[in-house]
């Protein structure tokens, strides 16, 4: 039996949220380019896109304490929070266009309105938390945010975590009414249903290797994991968005630009609260300070979600590790990771990281009496058999080369080879909130020919692209108030 071959423009590895939105631009961009997606598992977003496994709080930095750190003059650096924050406008500028013209459907199924909320407690948090509202109220993008060092205030906005509380231990909050809880697993869905209308997508297909040819092109080798059937599939352009999956496979493709890179797993568990009653007193998404030495994944926050349009309760992470890369993923997939090329940069983050490992060390030996008392610190009355212990997805952390050895990043990398015939996503936070600007980056760099060409047609789906929002202050509220009534996000979650 002669073998399957599919000959196609684009191949899409990985049928999770950054797939999605770069299947989704090109379509809008290149309606005649032909799109193949090829995902091993059998649903779409099912690994680190699923609503379950990503927090959904829609990145924006308005209440991630560990993008705006203090100083050691005490100032608050707000260089980070301004350009995530600038990132995920443009993403929100995308979906709101994607619902005006038929590429996304409900809203509501994906986004919703729910306040962002920092949370500190004792004098020197308090007093970090005015200082970082002083620094970002004045700008544009944090308009609204609000200072709240008030008992009453906080018992009444968030009643979970005032009931039983001692206030001889001050409290201090950022808050931030227009924030939104997004799940990026039906959003994922939504986006590959606008795809594939035109384009054919693969599921239960695993890429075995990837080759480059002689003309640039390359040659991706795929297995049915069904039938065992065995793909042969010839693409101009390939995306590697297989999340904790992409290493190994940009490592098998033999680019040099992706010589060096790392990486190192991480995994975490939420409580899910199971009882409906405590769900209802709490309706924001409140994010404390990570613990000395923890990864920014691990900031602790007690997190309203809507999923299936049904409100619920998750507090976390509880960081754990596993050599997977993927939750789904095989024991050997760390050891299968390192390469003469990043050997070295791997063996020196244990000593550069040791805050990290003694962090990660003491939560992997943490009872389950420990867990409820640091959900303790945010719901002062929580009761163990509230809550259930879940299991989030696999985060594999970046490790970049630099000299001789190596550095651990906690944030996302764009990898694209020379010639722009293929590019990747690594890493983790921000992650999907910022997946818009993220595939137009790779848009850029990939293909210049085309990229001025298309430059109209991304300013007419994303009015703020090639400006800063938070310089224009007319603009941003064109486009807040927009992409608000697009998105139909009321003024306040709780009204």
């Amino acid at each position: 039996m002669a073998q399957k071959v599919i000959k196609t423009d684009v191949a899409l590895i990985g049928a999770g949220i950054m797939s999605a939105t770069l299947g989704a631009l090109i379509r809008q961009l290149e309606p005649t380019w032909s799109i193949s997606l090829f995902e091993r598992l059998d649903a779409a977003a099912a690994e680190s896109s699923d609503p379950w496994n990503n927090a959904g709080t829609g990145h924006s930095a308005l209440c991630e304490l560990n993008y705006t750190p203090a100083g050691a003059d005490g100032e608050i650096d707000i260089t980070k929070a301004l350009t995530i924050n600038e990132q995920f406008q443009m993403s929100r500028q995308f979906w709101a266009h994607g619902v005006d013209n038929g590429v996304l459907g409900a809203p509501d199924e994906f986004i919703n309105p729910i306040p962002h909320v920092s949370f500190c407690h004792g004098a020197d948090g308090v007093e970090f938390l005015r200082k970082r509202h002083a620094a970002l109220s004045s700008q544009t993008l944090f308009e609204g945010m609000e200072f709240i060092d008030d008992d009453a205030t906080f018992a009444e906005r968030l009643p979970l975590m005032g009931a039983g509380r001692d206030y001889s231990d001050p409290v201090g909050l950022n808050w931030f009414t227009e924030g939104t809880d997004v799940d990026f697993g039906a959003l994922t869905q939504q986006l590959l249903n606008y795809v594939g209308r035109d384009a054919d997508l693969y599921f239960g297909h695993e890429v075995r290797n990837l080759s480059k040819q002689s003309d640039g092109s390359w040659v991706i080798k795929i297995r049915n994991t069904r039938s065992g059937e065995k793909l042969r599939v010839e693409a101009r352009f390939v995306f590697v968005g297989a999340g904790g999956g992409a290493l190994g496979l940009l490592q098998k493709s033999g680019i040099k630009e992706a010589k060096g890179f790392g990486g190192f797993p991480v995994s975490g568990e939420f409580f899910r609260c199971t009882n409906p009653e405590i769900i209802a007193q709490h309706s924001a998404k409140v994010y404390g300070q990570a613990a000395v030495g923890a990864p920014p994944m691990s900031v602790p926050h007690l997190d309203t979600r809507v999923i299936n349009h049904e409100k619920g309760l998750l507090f976390g992470p509880y960081a754990g590790w596993s050599p997977k890369f993927l939750k789904t993923g095989g024991v050997l997939d760390l050891p299968k990771s390192v390469k003469p090329s990043n050997l070295l940069p791997m063996m020196s983050i244990a000593p550069q990281e040791f805050g990290l490992l003694k962090y990660l060390i003491s939560e992997l030996a943490a009872s389950r009496a420990d867990r409820v008392n640091t959900l303790a610190d945010f719901a002062p009355l929580a009761v163990g058999d509230d809550w259930e212990l879940i299991t989030a997805g696999q985060r594999v952390q970046v490790i970049r080369k630099t000299g001789v050895g190596g550095s651990l990043e906690f944030g996302t990398a764009v990898v694209t080879s020379a010639d722009g015939s293929m590019a990747g996503l690594l890493g983790a936070s921000p992650g999907a909130s910022t997946a818009v600007p993220a595939m137009i980056s790779v848009l850029e760099k990939c293909f210049t020919a085309h990229f001025d060409g298309w430059k109209s047609k991304l300013t007419e789906m994303i009015p703020s692209y090639g400006q800063k929002l938070n310089d224009n202050a007319d603009l941003y509220h064109q486009v807040w108030d927009w992409t608000n009534r697009s998105l139909q996000l009321t003024a306040s979650a709780n009204d």
